[in-house]
C-alpha cells in the first residue's frame, strides 16, 4: 500500500487570505459646455456660487426711503417757498422795506443774546446742581428733562401772572404803596422777550451739561481741591474745559431756536418787538402777500443754517 505521508505528516498550516481593497473610482471630469450654451459658468470664471447665496443689495437702495420721505415732507415744501419768493419784484419790494430790516436786526440780537444768558445762567445752574450738595439735587436735575416738554407759551403765560400789568408783583406793589399801577412793565418791551426766551431755553443747555458732568471724575476735583485751589480756579481750570462741547452743542441749538422763536414773542404782547418769524405771520396772515412772506421765510432759514454754521465754527476752535 502506498505511503501517504504527504498527507498525513507534517502539513504545512493554511495561511489567511489577503484582503483584495477595491481601487478608488477615478474623478470623471466634467465636460465643458459647448459654445453657445447660456448655462454654466464661463471659461476662467472660477467657481460658480453656491445655489443659497443671496446678491448683496447696493447701498444706495437702502438710501431710497429716508430719501424719499425727506423730499417728501421737507425738500418739497421748501422748494415750493422758494419758488413762491421768485415772484417778480418781490426780494426788492422785501429787502428795501423798513420793516424787513427792523425785524431782522431785531431777531438777530434777540438770539444772540438770548443764547449767551443761556450760556451763563445754565453754565451756573448745572455746576451747582452736579457739584454742589444740597438736599432734592438728583429730583431738580431729573426735572430738567421735564421743563423740556413744556410749551414756550406756557413759560410765557407764567411770567404774564409774575410780571404783567395785573400780576402778582404789580398787586403787590399797589397793595403797599397804594398807587393805582405797579411799575413792573417790562414784559411787553424786547426786554420782556429776552427775559423769556433766556428763561425758556436756559435747560436746553443744562441737559448737555449735566450729562457731560456726570462723566467728569471727582478725583481731579479732590485732587485740585487738595493742592489749595479755590473753586472758582477749579471751574475755570477743570470743569470749564470739560464742557466745552456740551456748551457749544447746547448754544448752537438755542441760537437755532430763538431764531425761529414764534410763540414767546406772540404771547408776551410785544407790539413793538417784531421778529422774522411774526413778519412772516403777518404778511402770510394778516395781509395774504405770500410772496413777501415766502422771502422772509427765505432769508430766515439762510440766516439760521449761516449763523448756526458760523457758531459751530468757532466753538469747534474754541474746544479745541
Amino acid at each position: 500500500m502506498a505511503s501517504r505521508t504527504g498527507l498525513t505528516g507534517n502539513r504545512t498550516p493554511a495561511t489567511a487570505p489577503t484582503p483584495v481593497h477595491a481601487p478608488a473610482p477615478e474623478p470623471v471630469p466634467t465636460p465643458a459646455p459647448a459654445s453657445g450654451s447660456g448655462s454654466g459658468p464661463a471659461p476662467g470664471s472660477g467657481s460658480a456660487p453656491a445655489p443659497g447665496a443671496r446678491r448683496a443689495v447696493p447701498g444706495w437702495v437702502w438710501a431710497l426711503p429716508p430719501v424719499a420721505v425727506l423730499a417728501v415732507a421737507f425738500l418739497y415744501p421748501l422748494a415750493l417757498v422758494v419758488r413762491e419768493s421768485l415772484a417778480p419784484g418781490a426780494y426788492a419790494d422785501v429787502l428795501a422795506s423798513a420793516s424787513f430790516r427792523e425785524a431782522l436786526v431785531t431777531t438777530v440780537w434777540l438770539a444772540v443774546a438770548s443764547t449767551a444768558g443761556c450760556l451763563v445762567l445754565g453754565f451756573v445752574l448745572a455746576v451747582v446742581i452736579a457739584f454742589v450738595p444740597f438736599p432734592g439735587g438728583r429730583a431738580v436735575a431729573r426735572s430738567i428733562d421735564v421743563f423740556l416738554s413744556f410749551p414756550s407759551f406756557l413759560i410765557t403765560l407764567a411770567l404774564l401772572f409774575l410780571y404783567g400789568r395785573v400780576g402778582m408783583a404789580n398787586g403787590l406793589w399797589t397793595d403797599v404803596t397804594g398807587e393805582p399801577t405797579g411799575p413792573f412793565r417790562f414784559l411787553t418791551t424786547p426786554w420782556g422777550v429776552l427775559l423769556a426766551e433766556i428763561t425758556y431755553f436756559t435747560p436746553f443747555v443744562m441737559r448737555p451739561l449735566l450729562a457731560a458732568f456726570s462723566q467728569l471724575e471727582t478725583a481731579q476735583l479732590e485732587v485740585a481741591s487738595s493742592l489749595g485751589a479755590r473753586p472758582s480756579r477749579i471751574v475755570r481750570q477743570v470743569i470749564l474745559p470739560e464742557a466745552l462741547p456740551a456748551l457749544a452743542a447746547g448754544g448752537s441749538l438755542v441760537l437755532v431756536l430763538c431764531l425761529n422763536e414764534f410763540g414767546i414773542v406772540l404771547f408776551t404782547g410785544a407790539k413793538g418787538v417784531t421778529t422774522l418769524p411774526t413778519l412772516v405771520y403777518g404778511k402770510a396772515i394778516l395781509e395774504s402777500d405770500y410772496a413777501a412772506a415766502c422771502v422772509v421765510a427765505v432769508v430766515n432759514i439762510a440766516l439760521s443754517v449761516g449763523l448756526y454754521t458760523l457758531y459751530r465754527g468757532v466753538s469747534r476752535r474754541a474746544g479745541a
